[in-house]
Parts: C-alpha cells; structure tokens; sequence
C-alpha cells in the first residue's frame, strides 16, 4: 500500500472515532504496520494540516489522537451553532435525548454509563436548543447536576406530558433495545422532518 492511502485511511479513521479519538498503538495494529510507519504518516499528516489552507487540524491529548477544527475559525463554528437552521440532532443527542426522557431525572455520569461514551457534547448540545434543563442536584459526593426534558421537548415533539412517551417494553434483550431506539429515533427524525 502507498503511503498516500496510508494517510486516508488514518484520516478516515481520526475522522470516524469522532471524540473518542484513537490512539498510534490502535493504529499500527488497524493498519498492520510497526508504529514507525505510524509515526511517520502522524507527522506527514499534521504538516498537511498546519501547512494547507485547511480548516481542521490533527490534535493529540494523553496519548490519543483527535481531528479538530483549527481555533482561529471559532467565531464562524460559534455562528453556526447559533443559526436556527442547525435544528437536525446528530444521533448522539438523539440518543442521550431518549435515555433524559426515559430516565429521568438523570446525572451525566449515568448518562455516560449507558450510553458507554463522553456525553459531554450531546447534552451541551441537548441543552443550548432548550430540550432538556437541570432538573436540580443528586444527593450525595459532589451533588452532581441531574438533567430532565423541558417544556420545549414536550412542544417540540407534540407532547401534553412526559406520559405520553411510549412504554419502554419490559424483559427485553439488548437486540430490543436497539430496535426500540431506532423506532424511537425515527419517530424524532419524522417530527424534526415536520418543523
């Protein structure tokens, strides 16, 4: 393989893991390559990034390598995210958004635990669009901020109460629960389709 697809297909992957981010280590063992080549490829790439008119960068936090937007563009990504047209929820937020509405009120921290994932995004996200709100502190070490849907969340969806969510099947099995939460993300998809 050329080292150009080498590159790709790193991009593809930094791109692909989002937040998470993956590691050189990750990477050698994807690729099948000793972790010279890694590095090696790392460093063409990030001199791609800082030497081109490009708008995102290769970024490295403990160990693990992330793509970012570069920070001399935050003004335009800031207007962005305030525009009303940027209404679509991606499909972490529609998923951090059913585990609120059905489990609420809830903490990050327990969010995170079902979800299996930094949930910090999504419900930042969940928060500047005004469907969910803090719903007070959790009793214990630290008194952790819990969360529940808002008033928005009820109008946004055409819901008089929280009641009217569908039941959640009881006794189901993880293959369940995927199929339930792709109902219940095609339900959001439809009505966000209807605004």
């Amino acid at each position: 393989m050329e080292l150009n697809e080498y590159k790709a297909i790193i991009e593809g992957l930094l791109f692909v893991s989002g937040d998470e981010g993956v590691s050189r280590k990750q990477l050698a063992r994807l690729l099948e390559i000793d972790k010279n080549t890694v590095d090696h490829i790392i460093d063409e790439l990030k001199y791609d990034y800082e030497n081109a008119d490009r708008g995102i960068t290769m970024m490295q936090s403990n160990e693990i390598l992330h793509l970012t937007t570069k920070p001399e563009h935050t003004s335009y990504y800031q207007r962005l995210m305030e525009s009303p047209q940027s209404s679509r929820l991606s499909q972490a937020a529609l998923e951090t958004l059913a585990i609120i509405a059905y489990q609420q009120p809830i903490t990050r921290a327990e969010i995170e635990d079902i979800r299996g994932v930094n949930s910090d995004r999504p419900v930042q996200t969940l928060l500047s669009k005004s469907l969910v709100e803090e719903a007070g502190r959790k009793e214990g070490v630290g008194r952790p901020i819990m969360f529940g849907t808002s008033k928005d969340f009820l109008i946004y969806f055409g819901l008089k109460s929280i009641d009217e969510l569908p039941p959640l099947p009881e006794n189901i099995s993880e293959s369940d629960v995927e199929n339930e939460a792709d109902l219940f993300f095609e339900r959001f998809k439809d009505l966000e389709g209807d605004k």
